[in-house]
């Protein structure tokens, strides 16, 4: 496999799994991580839409990690639709995993209306113009809303979903309110909240959030996932994720 000018080839340490990511860009985190296990139970051959896929991190575990048919990322930079692209031939994932180069906007000139059976997506968790502006432009478009809006993914998921389909989500607490009004607002009730701690000491900096759509109201809480325990070291939980136990 041929390699750009700042690139290179990490290992997943799942299944032999491996990613094509460059340095000066925005390299996946433990959030795509976290959304990948926490999808993973999708229903069997289950048609699959990654919105804001980056280098296609979570679309590769979600092929290992589930029993999905197919599934689609989406990403709107050329330059990191090329990279997951490429690291679809690198896994041999053709059959199973296809990525495009489109603004979610785009999409509904693509595929019909109730098309898919499950949604992920790990989108930009910043407002366009807050918090503090990256003037790389990669990270930019990865950390804010420059290309498409919180509105947009929940929006763009109502339409393309299936009546009862699934739908996956890492964010931040400080969006929750917004998540669960937009939720609401499209359709996709709210199901299950699962809050994820740095550790004991602080507060939580993720949330996973699965909702379905057309659904009865009913939100399960589930319990707190925590990343370090006291020795700084990864938890049993995480370490179970990363597959080290």
């Amino acid at each position: 496999m041929n390699l750009k000018e700042n690139e290179r080839i990490d290992d997943l340490q799942y299944k032999g799994l491996k990613i094509i990511q460059n340095k000066d860009g925005f390299c996946f985190g433990i959030d795509s991580i976290l959304l990948s296990d926490f999808a993973k139970n999708l229903k069997n051959n289950s048609k699959v839409l990654d919105l804001g896929t980056g280098t296609g991190i979570i679309s590769i575990l979600l092929c290992e990690k589930s029993k999905l048919n197919k599934i689609i990322g989406v990403e709107v930079q050329e330059e990191v639709f090329d990279m997951a692209k490429r690291s679809v031939i690198l896994n041999s994932l053709q059959d199973k995993m296809e990525v495009i180069n489109k603004n979610i906007l785009e999409l509904q000139e693509i595929y019909e209306n109730n098309s898919f059976d499950v949604i992920v997506t790990n989108p930009p968790y910043k407002k366009k113009s807050t918090g503090i502006i990256n003037q790389n432009e990669k990270k930019l478009i990865s950390r804010h809303e420059t290309t498409a809006s919180l509105e947009d993914f929940i929006s763009v998921s109502k339409n393309l979903l299936k009546d009862k389909g699934e739908f996956y989500m890492v964010h931040r607490p400080d969006r929750l309110a917004d998540i669960f009004y937009l939720m609401r607002k499209y359709k996709i009730e709210p199901k299950i909240l699962k809050f994820v701690y740095p550790n004991t000491m602080k507060s939580a900096n993720l949330i996973l959030i699965k909702g379905i759509k057309n659904a009865n109201p009913f939100l399960k809480m589930e319990e707190n996932l925590y990343i370090y325990n006291e020795s700084g070291q990864y938890t049993d939980e995480i370490k179970q994720i990363y597959n080290e136990n």
